[in-house]
């Protein structure tokens, strides 16, 4: 771990902050979000300010401004094409799109649902077309991205800078290394694929029997 901190601390900050900022914008844009989360370069920008090569709130502003402009970006397309540009993503990047779900977010929550959306990968890539396509007000949106994308960067960039301090002080004074690190996120891994497991044949038996139920009614 410290090899890997090492690694990431001697990147040089002006490319580090050009990754803070151009993963998130590309997120909504263009739907890389669904492939390579914003908040990757956030946690990385983080990691490198706690090791001293850039100030915290550079990151912060970088991550704040490359958020807000890739989902003014998704929401203008949204606004100018409608939701149907999302039926012309890859093939790839559809079959992880949750459009029904960010739908109904915005139809209930509505400036909200920016805000929600934001802490979720999936919702965070499509929410912003979502709300353009539905009508939501620019000025609406606006003061929601804003919002979202200040507090949702100052937090992940905090939790790189906190996650790095963390890691030498238990390395330093409790004696944990870098594999017992790396076990307990192969656990965390390991516990998230068998929760999808179960969740996937509960889904399936759903979807069988709904159309049984529909039969019943006519």
């Amino acid at each position: 771990m410290d090899r890997i901190l090492a690694v990431l601390v001697g990147l040089p900050p002006l490319l580090v902050l050009t990754l803070v900022i151009v993963l998130p914008a590309l997120e909504s844009s263009t739907l890389l979000g669904l492939v390579v989360p914003g908040e990757t370069a956030i946690l990385i920008g983080g990691l490198v300010a706690h090791g001293g090569a850039l100030p915290l709130w550079a990151v912060v502003a970088a991550g704040a401004a490359g958020a807000c402009l890739g989902d003014q970006a998704g929401y203008a397309l949204g606004r100018r094409y409608g939701a149907g540009v999302l039926a012309r993503a890859p093939r790839v990047l559809r079959r992880r799109l949750d459009i029904a779900r960010a739908r109904r977010l915005v139809a209930r929550r509505g400036a909200w649902a920016v805000l929600i959306g934001r802490w979720v990968a999936v919702l965070r890539a499509v929410v912003p077309m979502i709300a353009g396509a539905g009508g939501m007000r620019w000025p609406v949106f606006l003061r929601a991205n804003l919002a979202g994308g200040l507090v949702w960067a100052a937090a992940v960039a905090l939790l790189g800078y906190l996650g790095a301090a963390s890691y030498r002080y238990l390395e330093r004074e409790l004696g944990i290394g870098e594999w017992a690190l790396l076990a307990l996120i192969g656990v965390g891994v390991a516990l998230r694929a068998w929760q999808r497991a179960r969740r996937e044949p509960a889904d399936g038996e759903r979807a069988g029997q709904s159309p049984a139920r529909g039969g019943a009614d006519r």
